[in-house]
Order: structure tokens, then sequence, then C-alpha cells
């Protein structure tokens, strides 16, 4: 039975403090705040996905991970935009001189799968990837190598 597509996804991490993780979602990055249990967690409505950050007294782990074109962060989380939220986004992040893990840079140039993406930290070390996708309709059109 093929599943069926859900539109959001619910992602719990640590975020250190809560204080300081809700300035960074909601007033740098332009998400809201909903549902919380004071000093203990509070939701984002991250680009119509729940994210429940959890105050922790620890950082996440990550460790670099080789792709095609670049080293990204693993464990990391992200989000597709549109390319209007995209540059928005970058552009509130470049207001304050934001510094990236990974600038912005397109992938794929050419092709399809062409996208743009970034990779940034929030204050307790979760790392985010950011991006906007030239076709974001072909996401799951899988293109394999032939095989010999």
């Amino acid at each position: 039975m093929p599943l069926k597509n859900s539109n959001r996804f619910h992602l719990a991490i640590l975020a250190g403090d809560l204080t300081i993780a809700k300035k960074f979602y909601c007033d740098l990055l332009g998400c809201k705040a909903g549902n919380y249990e004071e000093g203990a967690w509070v939701d984002i409505n991250f680009w119509g996905n729940e994210l429940t950050l959890h105050q922790s007294d620890n950082k996440g782990h990550r460790e670099p991970h080789p792709t095609d074109a670049m080293t990204v962060c693993v464990p990391h989380f992200g989000v597709h935009l549109s390319a209007e939220d995209f540059e928005e986004v970058k552009g509130r992040l470049d207001a304050v001189n934001f510094e990236y893990l990974e600038s912005p840079y397109r992938r794929f140039k050419g092709t399809q799968q062409e996208l743009e993406t970034f990779f940034i930290e929030d204050p307790n070390g979760n790392a985010i990837e950011v991006k906007t996708m030239m076709n974001p309709e072909i996401l799951f059109d899988v293109v394999l190598p032939e095989q010999s």
C-alpha cells in the first residue's frame, strides 16, 4: 500500500536556553511561537511544521559528512522554501551579518535537481539547512546512474 502524503512533520530538539532559542527562531528566522510549557519546551511554527524546542543544558552532537560538492553537518534538519521566502530568510541573516556554517550556494547547476542552499546553526549548535529548489515537484523522482 503506497504511503499517503503528510504536509507536516514534527521534530523535537535540545534547544539550550529557551529565551535565546525563541529569539533565534522567531526574531531572526521569522517563525512564530505556539504552545509551550514554561521553562520546559515551546512549539515553533517552522514554516507549517511543528518544531519543539526543549530546554536543556546539553548541546547537540554533529559531525561532518561528505556529499557531492561539500561536507554537511550530520545530523541536521531543514526546510524547503519558495524562492521568495528563501531570499527573505537569507536577507534577515545577512542584515545582521550572521555567520553561516556553509554560505549560500547552488548545487546541481544546469540540471532539473538544481537548488540553492545554505547551512546555519541555532544557539544550541543544531545545524539547519535552508533550501529552495528550482523544480520542487521532482523532489522524489529518483535519478539513478546506469548499472553496468
